[in-house]
């Protein structure tokens, strides 16, 4: 990655200047973090559902009426 700093009069790094290219992979690198972390929370959440239901299932825990859950949302 070619960089360059851009430096007030007493030399201190003040922003970095990059190519476009490697501009535009680091957003694309950057979308796809964050649709990873999205995903993992997705499917954290889905497995503590799961779970949820098995103790429904299973006379452990009490299920929760729609209106109680909507109003979790």
């Amino acid at each position: 990655m070619n960089l360059q700093y851009i430096t007030d009069r007493k030399g201190k790094k003040s922003a970095v200047q990059l190519p476009l290219n490697d501009w535009e992979q680091i957003q694309k690198d950057l979308e796809e973090l964050d649709r990873l972390r999205n995903k993992k929370l997705f499917l954290t959440e889905l497995a503590e559902a799961v779970e949820e239901m098995k103790l429904i299932m299973g006379g452990e825990k009490q299920a929760r009426n729609a209106e109680d859950f909507l109003n979790e949302l």
